[in-house]
């Protein structure tokens, strides 16, 4: 491993075979020995990102994120994607690559979290920063993948009122951390949607989420898209099964017609 240079991992070679590790470990952490049996999920997540081992608070707000995020549901455009995958029969890497692709975005994806979080560490916690710079529109000066938003990351482009499940999601994760960010989210919610005119979202939830935990705005940009897959994947695995007549977003015209020529569906 001496010409394999990374902070992360570290291999010790087998006394008979240099090119198999006896010994693996994460951060200092044996991944064989300390780890296995001993830690979570999103304890090592919480590792291989940060460097060092959660604290169990945020192990707990890290672990109920991933579920929160795990299946955005079909309506999701990235799981939309991977469901489009899954019915024509394109490879399980495709159906995933497909969720990537389209969960990366500004609009509800993985980039407006990095944007969501810039915030919050940019700004921190003060109201009248908040009241002030939220309305302005972002910066289309520097070049980016993705349009610039037309509305302030983090807050809905349409809808009537902050839904329940983020609502609901909000109030769990800010009485678990001991970050700044969540807290003063669930605090400050409705104050902050009147300021915009719009609804909070689940990717200012996910943003404080993962401010409070440490990471920074490319490492939540990271780990939004990770932890969304679960859901793309076994949506697509169903509609594979399923089959492409029973793919739940539109009709095709069936093989035989009724009997006086018609769709069957066009009648009244």
């Amino acid at each position: 491993m001496e010409y394999i240079h990374t902070r992360i991992w570290e291999e010790v070679p087998e006394a008979n075979d240099p090119y198999a590790a006896a010994v693996c470990r994460c951060h200092g952490y044996d991944v064989h020995g300390d780890l296995l049996g001993k830690a979570g999920w999103a304890d090592y997540l919480f590792l291989l990102f940060r460097g060092e081992a959660p604290t169990p608070a945020q192990a707990r707000v890290l672990e109920d994120l991933a579920l929160l995020l795990a299946n955005p549901g079909p309506r999701d455009p990235s799981v939309h994607a991977a469901m489009a995958g899954g019915v024509g029969g394109s490879t399980a890497a495709s159906c995933l690559m497909a969720a990537l692709a389209v969960g990366a975005g500004g609009a509800g994806g993985a980039r407006e979290v990095h944007r969501c979080m810039s915030r919050f560490l940019d700004w921190g916690t003060d109201p009248e920063t908040w009241r002030t710079r939220l309305p302005i529109p972002e910066d289309t000066e520097v070049a980016e993948v993705w349009p610039a938003p037309a509305r302030p990351p983090g807050f809905a482009a349409r809808g009537a009122s902050c839904p329940s499940p983020v609502r609901r999601a909000l109030a769990h994760l800010a009485k678990l951390g001991d970050g700044p960010f969540l807290p003063w989210l669930a605090a400050r919610r409705m104050e902050l949607e009147h300021i915009a005119g719009r609804p909070l979202t689940m990717p200012a939830v996910t943003a404080a989420a993962l401010a409070d935990l440490g990471f920074d705005p490319d490492q939540g940009e990271m780990l939004s898209l990770l932890l969304r897959l679960p859901g793309a994947a076994a949506h697509a695995d169903e509609q594979r099964r399923s089959g492409h007549r029973r793919f739940p977003f539109f009709r095709l015209e069936p093989e035989e017609a009724a009997p006086d020529g018609n769709h069957p569906d066009s009648r009244s």
